[in-house]
């Protein structure tokens, strides 16, 4: 393949990527899908009962692997029947985002039951509205992963099948949604009460901010909040690592390199190294200008 063609590839890849971190993101603030949710699931344990639809059916690299193999699944058995490869993906995003629905609004109805002796009430309202938010972002994470994985098997001649791409990416996304996304919604979201930078002390385990800007505070508000930084955020991680980890590939072709693809692995380490600086800089950047921060002896004292 040309060069041209395929950093064209590359570039429609990395915008999809983006879309699809951006989604699974939010998709797991409007559910309460990501890290913090242990903080939601312990809020009615601590007489704090809430309004926030509380999945979590598995984490989020293990729940968009899933559902993103589900649809890889379904889109190749029917590309194997003669469907158009665009028919194929939407059909098979439409069947993942039913299943992930399916386990959404199924571990939502047992979490909340198993917390009746702390009189945490099941709000059919929130599986009524939360439930097809829910499944919309599932239909574009997964679409999205499936687009990349498509453009990898029939365009980049990878090697690997439709669905088990599928399944890799979607394990990527959750865990990128894991540690970039869930900062800014746990953090910064769930604790707007707490002094910025302090920490979660244990006597402020589960007492999350529970009103909203007008009314009671669920999974929508947290994803309308998250689709200011958080989203976007995961987004262009996410992005960042499909088209770097290809333009490297593509660059530095190990099938006609002379060395064995060896400059292809330096430039992968220098970009990561380069990175780790830059990441650092701009935490301390950030200590700095929105600190203080609390010491370890004034968390203990606190």
């Amino acid at each position: 393949m040309e060069p041209l063609t395929s950093m064209g590839v590359l570039a429609l890849m990395g915008a999809a990527a983006t879309i699809a971190g951006a989604s699974e993101d939010l998709e797991s603030d409007v559910g309460s899908q990501s890290n913090p949710n242990s903080q939601v699931q312990l809020a009615p344990q601590m007489m704090y009962p809430h309004r926030i639809y509380n999945k979590a059916v598995s984490g989020e690299p293990p729940s968009n692997a899933l559902m993103c193999a589900i649809g890889g699944t379904t889109a190749s058995v029917l590309m194997t029947t003669g469907a158009s490869p665009i028919l194929a993906l939407i059909i098979g995003s439409i069947v993942a985002a039913a299943v992930h629905g399916t386990y959404s609004v199924t571990s939502y109805f047992g979490r909340s039951a198993s917390q009746k002796r702390f009189k945490q009430p099941i709000y059919l309202d929130l599986i009524r509205s939360h439930t097809p938010v829910i499944m919309g972002y599932a239909f574009i994470t997964t679409f999205c992963i499936l687009v990349v994985s498509y453009l990898m098997v029939a365009v980049m001649a990878h090697p690997f099948s439709l669905p088990l791409l599928a399944f890799i990416w979607g394990i990527a996304v959750g865990a990128i949604g894991s540690s970039t996304g869930d900062v800014h919604y746990g953090a910064e979201r769930e604790f707007q009460n707490v002094e910025f930078g302090s920490g979660l002390n244990a006597a402020n385990s589960g007492n999350i901010v529970r009103k909203a800007e007008s009314g009671l505070r669920n999974g929508i508000d947290n994803s309308w909040f998250c689709a200011k930084f958080g989203g976007p955020a995961t987004g262009i991680a996410f992005g960042m690592v499909v088209f770097l980890s290809g333009w490297i590939t593509v660059v530095f072709d190990p099938s006609i390199s002379e060395v064995m693809g060896w400059e292809s692995i330096i430039a992968g380490v220098a970009m990561v190294l380069l990175m780790v600086m830059w990441n650092r800089k701009i935490e301390v950047d950030a200590r700095n200008a929105f600190g203080p921060y609390k010491s370890d002896e004034e968390e203990v004292a606190a």
